[in-house]
């Protein structure tokens, strides 16, 4: 729960990746907002037996210059 406004990556159990902004958890489905392309975004959902890991973004770090 405390993920949620948060920017994550989510593993999938098929092996796949998807990445976004968490926006809920409701009825055993997460609800993430995904970039799609363009100006296009779409809040998806995944039910909890989809997920296998959901991971907070790291911080950024200034690159050197």
């Amino acid at each position: 729960m405390s993920l949620i406004g948060r920017p994550v990556g989510v593993s999938l159990a098929t092996g796949q990746g998807i990445s976004g902004i968490l926006c809920g958890m409701h009825n055993g489905q997460i609800f993430v907002l995904q970039y799609l392309y363009h100006s296009q975004f779409a809040t998806m959902h995944y039910t909890f037996a989809q997920v296998q890991d959901i991971h907070p973004f790291p911080s950024c770090y200034p690159h050197p210059r």
